[in-house]
């Protein structure tokens, strides 16, 4: 069990070397379900499309739920979920949070999991119920890109090779849930596109590299009329339904330049947190791209979850220290990562909540044993 030391401010601290590797006998993400999506889109007030489609643009976000809804950038994740699952049960589910947060939780684990490192971060918990909720918190929510700045073409080459289907959009996200060692997660996460429903002789396509364009061009939707929805009267969120729902073939792109070639351990942490089954690894010449092709990366997610079973049992068993202390406490608070002292401490926070109340409303109070 990891050494929880706590002072008055302190609900606990979690060292690494103190996390237990030994159990369960095997940690595999099972049971993955595709449950919503959305789209942001560029509008007075903040708006979503529910279920959206693949969108891209060239303003640089780091969360940008934060950014257009700071005042509860959870909500978006929360409204499309009950939108296109009504009946879904919150409360089966442990942990609700974005991709971003279990990385940093891994990247802690194990530092080499980063190619750079791992820096500092925070991350705000609220207990909700036998729930807790994981909000990435962050100083800066957003980059803007100077005229003498540069930094890549992944952007223009996201905006070239894929189709835009929801008019005004900034960006696509997609709700999932699975199972890992135990515990029930809800992930959020952006995706660049899909492949939907790819057929033998587009497998073939892939195999001589044809251009992306052709292979995306499933993502070419009808997209159905467009509705306003009510989120609710505590709401400053507003909700569209357009698009169609799609299987959950993610698809994550990535560029780079062609004398450093992207190896694939470098994203397969982060492609196996979403359970994104494909990747694009484009490579260019001064901005000249060769064509790129679309690998499924199944087999290779697997690989590494077999190659990684003690950082993946760690990472359980972190998760698991973080809700037996938030559980205990019942409340708000944040985990905070500090290099210079190389440990997490959680500490006890007071602050506004992080959902409209009628969303917490949801949860049916039920209390569940805590995690000894």
């Amino acid at each position: 069990m990891p050494d929880l030391k706590a002072s008055p401010s302190e609900l606990g601290e979690i060292s690494r070397h103190s996390l237990d590797s030994s159990d369960p006998a095997e940690a595999i993400i099972a049971d993955v379900k595709h449950l919503a999506s959305y789209n942001w889109i560029e509008a007075p007030e903040p708006t979503i499309v529910v279920p959206g489609s693949p969108a891209l643009c060239g303003f640089v976000y780091i969360t940008q739920n934060a950014v257009r809804h700071p005042n509860s950038p959870l909500e978006p994740l929360f409204r499309a979920l009950y939108i296109e699952q009504p009946s879904f049960d919150i409360d089966s589910i442990d942990v609700v949070t974005d991709r971003n947060n279990v990385r940093q939780l891994l990247s802690f684990v194990n530092p080499t999991q980063r190619k750079n490192g791992l820096d500092s971060f925070t991350i705000q918990v609220d207990m909700t119920a036998q729930t807790a909720i994981f909000c990435r918190a962050e100083t800066a929510t957003y980059e803007i890109i100077g005229p003498s700045e540069f930094r890549g073409f992944g952007s223009e080459f996201e905006k070239s090779y894929t189709i835009n289907q929801v008019m005004n959009s900034t960006g696509h996200y997609r709700i999932i849930s699975y199972r890992l060692g135990g515990l029930c997660f809800l992930v959020g996460h952006e995706t660049d596109g899909y492949i939907s429903d790819p057929k033998p002789s587009v497998k073939d396509d892939l195999s001589t590299g044809d251009n992306l364009t052709e292979i995306l061009h499933p993502l070419s939707l009808t997209l159905e009329t467009t509705s306003t929805v009510q989120a609710s009267v505590e709401s400053e969120l507003t909700i569209k339904r357009e698009g169609q729902a799609v299987s959950r073939e993610s698809l994550e792109i990535k560029t780079r330049v062609f004398h450093k070639p992207l190896e694939l351990s470098e994203v397969t942490p982060q492609l196996w947190i979403s359970q994104t089954l494909q990747l694009v690894r484009a490579y260019h010449q001064r901005g000249v791209f060769s064509r790129p092709e679309v690998e499924n990366v199944t087999t290779a997610m697997k690989d590494w979850e077999k190659g990684n079973q003690d950082d993946i049992k760690k990472l359980i068993a972190l998760v698991n220290s973080i809700l037996r202390v938030t559980r205990n406490w019942g409340g708000s608070s944040i985990i905070r990562y500090d290099p210079r002292e190389d440990k997490l401490v959680i500490k006890q926070v007071e602050r506004k909540k992080m959902l409209p109340d009628d969303l917490y409303s949801r949860w049916n109070k039920t209390v569940r044993v805590n995690v000894e």
